[in-house]
C-alpha cells in the first residue's frame, strides 16, 4: 500500500509491509468490523514552520494533533468544545484527554538523538497509521518485519509492560481493555504482564480477582433472581389482568374501587394468618369436645354450633397451655392481647405508611415526572404484540388521556348574584336533608337495638327458631339503612347539579361516612353499655353481633349489584331508553368497603377469626362487582382523573375508621371489666392487668428481662414519653410540609424559567426571519438597480451609434432615460425600508416599450 503527502512544497511517497505488533490500533480492527478500501485517497497535508520539540515524552501513540515532523498540524486541528477551555489545552494536556492512547506517567521526558533515516521512517509510520486510523482504515493485514523496529520502540513497550506491572489486578485488567487493539494483541500484553510478574503474584492476583468475581457473579446472580421472582409474582398476581380491563374501559375512578378492595383482601389476609398463628394453633392443644349439633342456620346467625368453637372470645382459656410435658408453659392471655395489640400497632403503622406513599405519588410527585407530551408519546408499551393486550392497552391510554384533558377543560360560569345564592341555597337544603336523614336513622336502629335485645333476654337459654331470627333483624335493619340511605344521597347530589364530577363525589363520600361511622358509634354504645351490664359472656355476644353484621353485610352487597345495577341496566335498555345504562357508584361501594373493613376491626377482639369471613367475602364481592361492572355499567359520561381517590380512601379508612375502632378496643381493655365465666380474661379486673401481672413475674424471676421492665416502667407507663413522641412527630410533619412547599416552588420556579425559555427561542426565530427578510428585499433592490443602469447603457449605446439629429424617437427615448435616471435616485436615496419594486417595474415596462418601438414587426 502506498501514501502520497506533502511536507514545506516537497512531496513523498512511501510503503508499509505488515506490522507485527502494534500498540495501539483503530477501533475498527475487528474482524467484525472491516473496512474495505479497494483505492485510498491521497491526503495533502500541510504543516507550520516552528522548531521542533525535543523533551517531548514517551508515548504509546502518537498525538493525532501532530504532523510527522513534530509539528502542530492544522488539518487535525480540533474544534472548540465545551468540555475543554481551549484548543491550546487540547494538545498540551493530550495524555489527560486522549483516552486512545495510554503515556508514560512514570518516565520523565527525554531527548533522544535518532539517525535521520530511521527517524523519518518512524514519523513516517506513526504518519500512516494516524491517516488510517482517522480515516476508519485498519493496517492489521500490513506490518513490518520484526526487524524494522527500532530499539527505542522495543524499550517504549517494555517500559509499558513495566508500568502495567506495577498497577493493581484490576486496574490493570481497565488499561487492557481501554487499549484500540484486537483481542490477540490484548492477550499477548497480559501474557507478558503475567511473566514479567512472575507466576506467584499471578495466582494471587488471579485468586483475589477469583474471589471478587465469584462474590460479584453471587451478587448478580441474587438480583437476577430477585427480578425473576418479581416477573413470576406478577404473572401470578391476583386480578392483575381483570384490574388492566376495568382500568382501560372504565378509567382510573372506577379502577380505584377495585384496587383499594385488593389492598383490603390482602390486609385482612395479614390479620388471619396472625391470628391463627398465634391465638387459635395454640388453642388447639386445649380444646374441649364441642357437644353441639351443626343445624346450618349457623352460617347467618353464628350462634349455636359455633359459639363452642375457636372462633369466639369465649372459647379461649385463661390457663397457660402446654403442649407436652417437655415443653413450655405458653401464657394465653399475655399472647391475646399482645398479638392483638401488636397487630393493631402494624396495621397503624402500615396505614401511615401507605397514606404517606400514595400522598407523595398524587399530590406531590404528580406532573414532576411526566407531563402531558409525555403521556402521549411515551406510554406505549412496544414488548406487546398481543392483538387483546394491544387494543387493551389502546383503551387504557384513550382513557387516561380523556381523564388528562378533562382536568385541564376547566369552564368558569359567571352566575348572576341570584343565581349563585339559589345555588347556596339548595346545597344547604341537601346538606339539612341529609344530616337530618342520618341523625334520624341512628336514633331509630338505637331504638330498634334496646327493644330487640328485651325480645331477646326474655329466654337467653332457648335456642329455638324465633330467638335466632330475632337475633338477625338489628343486622337487617342496619343493612337496609346502609343499603338505602346512600341511594338517596346520591338522588341528592344529582339534584344539586355540581360542575365537577370530582366535587359530586367528595360531598357523597362526606355524607356516607358520617352515615356509617354514626351508626357503628350507636352500635358500640348499644354493646358497650346496654349488653356488657346485662350478659355474662358479653364479648362473644357482641362477636356473634359483628358476625351477622359482616354477613348481612354481604348479602345486601349482592342483592345490590343485582337490583341496583342489573334490574336498572334491563329498565334503561328496553323499558326507558332515556335512562341508559347506570354508571358505577363510586361513593356507596367504597363506604361499604370501609364499613366492612371497620367491623372486622372491631371484631379482631371479640372474634378473632372474623378476618377469614372477611376474606372470602371480599374474594366473591371482587368477582361480581367485576361481571356487573362489565355487564350492566357504562363509562362514566365525564371522563375525570382519580389519581387523589386512593389517598382519600386510605385517610378515610385510618380517620376515622381505624382511630375510632383503636378508642372503642382500648376502652374496651382498659375500662370494661371482662367476663367472669368466659374468655382468657376472667378473673382479672381489666384485660390491661394481665400486662402487669405479666412485667411483676419478668421483674422476681427473670433476671436477664430487666431491660424489659425499665422499658415497660419509663417510657410506655410515663405520660412524658409519648408527649415527646408526639411532638417528634408534628416536627417531622411541619419538617416535610416544608420541603414540600419547596418543591413546589422550585418547580415552580423552573416550570417558568421552561417557558421563558422557549418565549426567547420564539423570539429570536422571529428577529432571524425579519432579518431574512430584510436581506432578500436589500437584494432585490440591487438586483432591480443593476438592471436599470445596464437599461441606460444600452440606451447610451444606441444614440451614439444612431444620427445625432434628434427624431421623435430619439426625444421620446431622452425622455425615457430621464425618468428612469430620477427614479434611480429617488431610490437610492430613500431609507432602507422602502421597497424598490416600482422601480424594477417601472424599468422593465420601459424597455418592453422601446423594444416594441424599434421592431414593430415582432
Amino acid at each position: 500500500m502506498c501514501f502520497s503527502g506533502s511536507a514545506q512544497g516537497r512531496s513523498f511517497s512511501f510503503h508499509t509491509s505488515p506490522l507485527q505488533s502494534h500498540y495501539q490500533q483503530d477501533p475498527f480492527d475487528s474482524p467484525d468490523v472491516q473496512r474495505r478500501w479497494e483505492q485510498l485517497e491521497i491526503l495533502q497535508m500541510k504543516s507550520m514552520e516552528r522548531d521542533q520539540v525535543t523533551g517531548r515524552p514517551s508515548l504509546i501513540n502518537v498525538n493525532p494533533y501532530e504532523n510527522e515532523t513534530g509539528y502542530d498540524n492544522p488539518v487535525f486541528e480540533p474544534s472548540e468544545d465545551d468540555s475543554y477551555s481551549t484548543v491550546s489545552s487540547v494538545k498540551d494536556d493530550y495524555r489527560h484527554q486522549d483516552s486512545s492512547y495510554i503515556a508514560d506517567i512514570y518516565r520523565k521526558a527525554e531527548t533522544s538523538i535518532r539517525e535521520p533515516a530511521a527517524a523519518q521512517r518512524r514519523r513516517t509510520i506513526g504518519v500512516t497509521m494516524r491517516l488510517a486510523s482517522l480515516a476508519g482504515l485498519s493496517l492489521s493485514q500490513y506490518s513490518l518485519p520484526e526487524a524494522e523496529l527500532s530499539e527505542e520502540e522495543r524499550q517504549d513497550k517494555i517500559r509499558f509492560i513495566a508500568d502495567l506491572a506495577k498497577l493493581s489486578y484490576n486496574e490493570r485488567m481497565k488499561t487492557i481493555q481501554q487499549l484500540t487493539m484486537s483481542i490477540e494483541e490484548k492477550r499477548e500484553i497480559r501474557d507478558q504482564v503475567q511473566q514479567r510478574i512472575g507466576p506467584d503474584a499471578a495466582d494471587t492476583d488471579v485468586q483475589i480477582h477469583g474471589y471478587t468475581q465469584l462474590l460479584y457473579k453471587l451478587l448478580f446472580s441474587l438480583r437476577r433472581f430477585r427480578e425473576n421472582m418479581l416477573i413470576c409474582f406478577q404473572s401470578v398476581h391476583p386480578w392483575k389482568r381483570s384490574l388492566k380491563i376495568i382500568g382501560g374501559k372504565f378509567g382510573t375512578s372506577v379502577l380505584s374501587y377495585f384496587t383499594f378492595l385488593k389492598w383490603l383482601l390482602m390486609f385482612n389476609l395479614f390479620s388471619f394468618l396472625i391470628n391463627f398463628s398465634f391465638i387459635t394453633i395454640p388453642q388447639f392443644f386445649d380444646m374441649g369436645i364441642n357437644n353441639a349439633t351443626f343445624t346450618g342456620v349457623e352460617l347467618l346467625t353464628g350462634s349455636g354450633y359455633f359459639t363452642q368453637t375457636v372462633f369466639y372470645y369465649g372459647f379461649y382459656t385463661n390457663a397457660s397451655i402446654q403442649a407436652n410435658p417437655t415443653a413450655q408453659m405458653y401464657n394465653m392471655q399475655v399472647a391475646y392481647f399482645l398479638t392483638i395489640g401488636c397487630y393493631m400497632l402494624s396495621c397503624f403503622l402500615y396505614l401511615v405508611y401507605s397514606m404517606a406513599k400514595s400522598f407523595n405519588e398524587n399530590f406531590i410527585a404528580v406532573g414532576i415526572l411526566s407531563g402531558d407530551a409525555a403521556k402521549l408519546l411515551c406510554s406505549w408499551d412496544f414488548n406487546i404484540t398481543n392483538e387483546k393486550a394491544v387494543e387493551l392497552k389502546k383503551r387504557n391510554i384513550s382513557r387516561q388521556l380523556k381523564e388528562m384533558l378533562s382536568e385541564k377543560m376547566h369552564y368558569h360560569r359567571h352566575l348572576s348574584t341570584k343565581q349563585r345564592i339559589l345555588r347556596y341555597l339548595i346545597h344547604l337544603m341537601a346538606w339539612i336533608i341529609s344530616l337530618g336523614t342520618t341523625f334520624g336513622c341512628c336514633f331509630g336502629i338505637h331504638s330498634f337495638s334496646i327493644s330487640n335485645f328485651k325480645i331477646i333476654q326474655k329466654n337467653p337459654t332457648e335456642e329455638d327458631l324465633y330467638k335466632q331470627a330475632s337475633t338477625l333483624m338489628l343486622p337487617f335493619v342496619v343493612a337496609i339503612v346502609n343499603l338505602f340511605i346512600p341511594l338517596f344521597f346520591s338522588f341528592l347530589g344529582s339534584m344539586e347539579r355540581f360542575k365537577y364530577p370530582r366535587d359530586e363525589m367528595y360531598v357523597l363520600i362526606i355524607r356516607n361516612v358520617v352515615l356509617k361511622m354514626s351508626v357503628i358509634g350507636v352500635l358500640c354504645y348499644y354493646w358497650l353499655v346496654t349488653v356488657a351490664n346485662t350478659v355474662e359472656c358479653w364479648e362473644t355476644f357482641v362477636g356473634q353481633d359483628l358476625y351477622r353484621l359482616v354477613v348481612t353485610d354481604f348479602i345486601f352487597s349482592l342483592l345490590g349489584s343485582f337490583f341496583g345495577e342489573f334490574i336498572r341496566s334491563i329498565m334503561g335498555t328496553h323499558c326507558c331508553h332515556k335512562l341508559g345504562k347506570p354508571e358505577f357508584d363510586i361513593p356507596r361501594n367504597v363506604l361499604g368497603l370501609i364499613y366492612a373493613q371497620v367491623l372486622a376491626w372491631i371484631g379482631l377482639f371479640f372474634a378473632p377469626l372474623l378476618p377469614a369471613i372477611q376474606i372470602i367475602k371480599f374474594f366473591i364481592i371482587f368477582h361480581v362487582k367485576k361481571v356487573s361492572l362489565m355487564m350492566n355499567c357504562q363509562p362514566p359520561r365525564k371522563a375525570w382523573r382519580a389519581s387523589h381517590m386512593t389517598t382519600i380512601f386510605m385517610f378515610l379508612l385510618f380517620f376515622p375508621g381505624f382511630l375510632g375502632v383503636l378508642c372503642l378496643l382500648g376502652a374496651t381493655v382498659w375500662k370494661w371489666k371482662p367476663s367472669k365465666l368466659c374468655g382468657p380474661f376472667r378473673g382479672l379486673n381489666v384485660p390491661y392487668s394481665t400486662i402487669s401481672h405479666f412485667i411483676d413475674v419478668i421483674q422476681d424471676k427473670v433476671y436477664h428481662l430487666h431491660w424489659l421492665v425499665w422499658c415497660y416502667n419509663n417510657l410506655i407507663m410515663n405520660p412524658l414519653f409519648y408527649f415527646i413522641l408526639t411532638i417528634i412527630v408534628f416536627a417531622i410533619i411541619y419538617l416535610y410540609s416544608q420541603i414540600i412547599d419547596g418543591r413546589k416552588l422550585m418547580i415552580k420556579l423552573l416550570q417558568e424559567h421552561i417557558s421563558n425559555e422557549g418565549k426567547d427561542k420564539a423570539y429570536l426565530l422571529r428577529k432571524l426571519n425579519s432579518m431574512k427578510l430584510k436581506m432578500e428585499s436589500s437584494k432585490e433592490k440591487l438586483h432591480s438597480m443593476k438592471i436599470s443602469d445596464e437599461f441606460i447603457g444600452h440606451l447610451e449605446a444606441k444614440e451614439k451609434s444612431e444620427d445625432r439629429k434628434p427624431t421623435s424617437l430619439n426625444m421620446k427615448n431622452m425622455q425615457d432615460q430621464d425618468v428612469i435616471s430620477n427614479q434611480n435616485t429617488e431610490q437610492r436615496s430613500n431609507s432602507p425600508n422602502v421597497e424598490g419594486d416600482s422601480a424594477s417595474a417601472l424599468a422593465l415596462a420601459l424597455a418592453a416599450k422601446h423594444q416594441a418601438e424599434l421592431d414593430p414587426n415582432e
